[in-house]
């Protein structure tokens, strides 16, 4: 059984049960950076998911989707500062608010394509940048400090253990999510319309409301990575809505594997250990692993993880064959 089982699943299974015990490692380790850490991997695998809805399955190249992840992080913070520190109230909000500008900014910009809609969803995370740059209100250009943390109730994530598991269980749900939406009519016409629009309208599918719709939910789960980044952090900054976080996401994603359900968190794994790695040795970390990435997408063409996917396949096929000459 563990002959015809699939490698790519087992390593799915493995990095999952590695997480689980991330806490217990840090505490028995005496490393509190441990768990920090490997929560900011989450938040950042969790924003990734939400882009290679729209990136990977979609083919719309988003250089704006950090928006979101710091319009989650300013509605923590604007709403504690205004002592209002309920967790299912700010996920609301922040939920309402993601989901209202991804509608509008997506009608816009999903009326161009190619580099039109690139420069638009760019132009749009630099207005919001600046918008929060002037309201120095909320600290400005130097950010906002959050004085309390999000409570739920039964739990808060003032607790650096507490804030982990939700983190990775709202990664996990993601997955488990995307799995099931790409395999459904939504998600195998979102496809549709990254290989042919055109043929997708011609069969009568109404493209933009489908597009529309995944760039949408992107906006609020990339949102909810927001949130726990306040969290996290225990700060809400413009700097969060940069197109240099943008690119990150976006590196993230190709990383692990553009249109592969496994691979954003892979690719946040994958991109985050060797910064943290390369930055022990040296300083100009950035120039090692720049051609380091370039190296890896050129070998690996569907990144770290639709490689396993394409290693699967080959060796599926050749059993295949050797069954049939059997």
């Amino acid at each position: 059984m563990m002959r015809n089982a699939s490698f790519s699943k087992w390593f799915a299974t493995v990095v999952v049960l590695l997480l689980l015990v991330v806490p217990l490692y840090a505490r028995w380790a005496g490393e509190p950076f441990a768990l920090t850490f490997v929560s900011r991997v989450l938040v950042f695998a969790l924003a990734a998911i939400s882009l290679n809805l729209v990136l990977g399955y979609g083919g719309m190249v988003s250089f704006g989707h950090a928006l979101y992840l710091g319009l989650g992080a300013y509605v923590v913070g604007i709403m504690a500062q205004h002592e209002v520190s309920n967790g299912w109230l700010q996920l609301g909000v922040t939920i309402l608010a993601c989901a209202a500008v991804g509608a509008v900014t997506g009608l816009i910009s999903l009326r161009t394509t190619g580099i039109a809609f690139i420069m638009i969803t760019l132009a749009f995370a630099q207005m919001f940048y600046y918008l929060f740059v002037s309201l120095k209100q909320y600290g400005g250009d130097d950010g906002l400090s959050i004085v309390a943390r999000s409570d739920f109730g039964l739990f808060t994530l003032a607790s650096p253990i507490t804030l982990y598991y939700a983190a990775l269980a709202l990664v996990l749900a993601a997955l488990f999510a995307m799995q099931r939406l790409v395999g459904a009519r939504f998600g195998m016409v979102l496809r549709g319309c990254r290989i042919n629009e055109r043929r997708m309208k011609a069969m009568g599918f109404s493209t933009l409301r489908y597009k529309l719709t995944a760039y949408v939910l992107a906006s609020v789960v990339s949102g909810i990575a927001g949130l726990l980044y306040a969290n996290l952090t225990g700060f809400a900054s413009p700097a969060y809505m940069a197109w240099t976080v943008s690119g990150e996401l976006i590196v993230v994603v190709v990383l692990g594997g553009m249109g592969t359900v496994f691979g954003p968190l892979i690719g946040a794994l994958v991109l985050l250990f060797s910064e943290e790695v390369l930055k022990a040795y040296s300083e100009h970390w950035q120039m090692i692993l720049g051609p380091l990435i370039v190296l890896v997408v050129l070998t690996a063409r569907r990144g770290v993880y639709g490689y396993l996917l394409d290693w699967d396949g080959r060796r599926a096929r050749r059993q295949a064959r050797a069954e049939v000459k059997a």
